[in-house]
């Protein structure tokens, strides 16, 4: 006779795969994505909110970084004025040395020519 031990377990599955119900197998997919899709959309609308206040950040350090740009730029202007004052100021100065030494040298040639 035919035992126990002669039956596959894996006897009558095949038959019975035919018997799946599709309209089962449809809800029970609409059931999983009604249960995650709210999940899913708030996050996308998450992340969507997320990378626009990124790009709004961005353009925001991008500004500051041209600020602070042009800060350095007026302190090196700034620099170069007083540094061009200091010049002029030497120049002045050398000119009227030159001037009085001219004084001088006048008077020094008027007083030999007298002598």
């Amino acid at each position: 006779g035919v035992g126990p031990s002669d039956a596959s377990p894996d006897e009558g599955v095949i038959e019975d795969l035919p018997l799946i119900d599709e309209k089962a197998v449809e809800q029970l997919t609409e059931g999983l994505i009604s249960h995650y899709l709210p999940d899913l959309q708030r996050s996308k609308s998450a992340l969507q909110e997320l990378t626009q206040n990124q790009v709004v950040l961005l353009e925001t350090l991008e500004q500051e970084i041209t600020k602070f740009k042009e800060c350095n730029s007026i302190l090196d202007i700034d620099v170069l004025f007083s540094e061009a004052k200091h010049y002029h100021n030497k120049l002045v100065n050398i000119r009227n040395e030159m001037m009085m030494l001219h004084e001088k040298t006048s008077k020094l040639k008027v007083s030999g020519m007298s002598i």
